[in-house]
């Protein structure tokens, strides 16, 4: 994180909405084995005002962003999905009276507003009443909160009452989600229902709609219409979320987001479609190759740990550990800083847009059937064969391009997988990862040997002992080696499975 910016907190909220009436009483939890005691707190005045985007793209990736006052968690408040019922909440302290959104924040969320301002959509004000739900052994178990709510959204004003459970940091997992499902019932008992609502905000936003179109709210975008397209909108989707892994700095995240960002291009190749849109395929393949230098370090960090782990201690000599596990960390977080300049430049939310443009075009089909090409996993297939024949026929020629031959065997599998897998072809997309993962060992294990080789080099013109770099190598040959003898054995795999498919 640059100098000057302030490292945000972070925590998983686990909790659950409830409607209710004025009239409802507040609920009994007495009898409950997993209550010990009850404690009633002073009631809190909250005032919350919520941003997003002029066209909240933020709420409509179900993420709120608000500045809230009052309350023991005054703050800068974003919150995440972070699957059934919990969110990730992400804060930061007030600095000021009438700041805007912290740098901190917005760039979590970057991917999503992109350019675009951040303003304030709405207000909510909260008269708040808790109750803290001790377990039999003091432990903190939930908090039970019954908010009575006023809210605005432009001319838009709401009142409601609804309540609140959330569990406790310590209770998570099975135990948790089962004393929060025997709490619920105790409020269902009192005349609760589930929340039409999964925020505040959602609601207000919601109602405000309805205001501003009339009795209905718009509808939004269609899906897309056929199998391909559909992937295509999913991949991009998770695109968005790789993104905020990658600013977080989560392991692996580098890597699966380019993974998904090559099945984005896999698959707008296969449809051949993409008119004055061509340059989106140039422009995910140099991201890819940018996030490429941060993920290679990763792989190999990972790789040289593991491998002199495995090691006996008297084989670890010099400074091999330094050298490799510690300068590939080192080039990771260079190669990390890289990939996160680009992905907060104008050319990244330009093709960001272009994608967001793509999946909308195609929810809608094609007008004519010469305006799109047909995609069939048959097709696929047959790229990977030429492929193949092509290494063959090299290698019986002792053409010295072995690498190249086996990398385009790897491209052309790694689509067929995506295409497979879109159009629903299970087995031929799980033979086809098999050639992916095992050429993938063999991409590795090239590239190892090829950076042992320079640090051996390097350790060597130093005065270290080198033998240990020798040992890695024959390794990383041997890895190679038996992703050569297996590759035969998965490609007649992926034949059966594709001649199942053609019945």
């Amino acid at each position: 994180m640059a100098a000057g910016k302030r490292k945000p907190s972070r925590h998983t909220e686990i909790e659950r909405k409830f409607a209710v009436v004025d009239s409802t009483v507040s609920p009994s939890f007495d009898g409950l084995s997993a209550v010990g005691r009850v404690e009633q707190l002073p009631v809190a005045h909250l005032d919350a005002v919520y941003f997003d985007t002029p066209d909240h793209d933020l709420a409509a990736h179900k993420i709120t962003l608000r500045r809230r006052t009052g309350g023991t968690d005054a703050g800068w408040h974003l919150k995440l999905p972070a699957g059934a019922d919990a969110r990730t909440e992400v804060r930061l302290p007030l600095t000021g009276a009438r700041e805007s959104v912290p740098d901190e924040l917005r760039d979590i969320v970057l991917a999503i507003v992109r350019d675009r301002p951040l303003q304030p959509v709405a207000r909510i004000e909260t008269a708040r009443t808790v109750a803290m739900l001790y377990a039999p052994d003091d432990t903190e178990l939930a908090e039970f909160c019954d908010d009575r709510v006023t809210a605005t959204a432009g001319e838009s004003l709401q009142n409601w009452r609804e309540w609140e459970l959330e569990l406790a940091s310590g209770a998570s997992g099975d135990a948790g989600a089962d004393v929060l499902d025997r709490l619920a019932n105790r409020l269902f008992d009192a005349g609760a229902k589930p929340a039409g609502h999964g925020s505040k905000l959602a609601k207000v936003l919601a109602a405000a709609r309805s205001g501003e179109h009339g009795d209905e709210a718009p509808q939004p975008a269609p899906a897309p219409t056929d199998k391909v397209h559909r992937a295509i909108a999913a991949h991009v989707s998770e695109l968005i979320d790789w993104d905020r892994a990658v600013r977080a700095d989560t392991f692996d995240s580098v890597h699966q987001m380019r993974v998904t960002i090559r099945k984005i291009r896999s698959l707008l190749q296969e449809t051949g479609n993409l008119g004055e849109r061509e340059w989106v395929l140039d422009e995910l393949k140099l991201l890819a190759a940018v996030l490429g230098t941060a993920r290679d370090a990763e792989v190999l960090a990972q790789r040289y740990e593991q491998a002199l782990t495995g090691l006996a201690p008297e084989l670890v000599r010099g400074q091999v550990h330094e050298r490799l596990v510690d300068g590939s960390q080192r080039r990771y977080q260079s190669g990390l800083r890289r990939s996160l300049t680009a992905m907060r430049s104008e050319r990244y939310f330009h093709l960001l847009d272009a994608l967001d443009a793509i999946v909308v075009d195609n929810t809608q089909p094609a007008e004519t059937d010469e305006d799109a090409k047909p995609v069939t996993v048959a097709g696929a297939y047959r790229r990977v064969r030429k492929s193949v024949r092509r290494a063959e026929a090299a290698e019986a020629a002792g053409a010295d391009d072995s690498e190249e031959a086996l990398h385009r065997i790897r491209k052309g599998a790694k689509r067929l997988r995506y295409t497979a897998a879109a159009m629903g072809e299970s087995k031929v997309a799980d033979c086809a990862k098999d050639i992916q993962t095992l050429l993938g060992d063999h991409q590795d294990s090239y590239v190892s040997r090829g950076h042992l080789v320079q640090q051996a080099e390097a350790a060597h013109a130093a005065g270290e002992d080198t033998f240990t770099y020798g040992i890695l190598h024959q390794q990383e040959a041997e890895v190679a080696e038996y992703a050569r003898l297996q590759l035969d054995a998965s490609l007649k795999a992926l034949a059966r499975a594709m001649h199942k498919v053609k019945k």
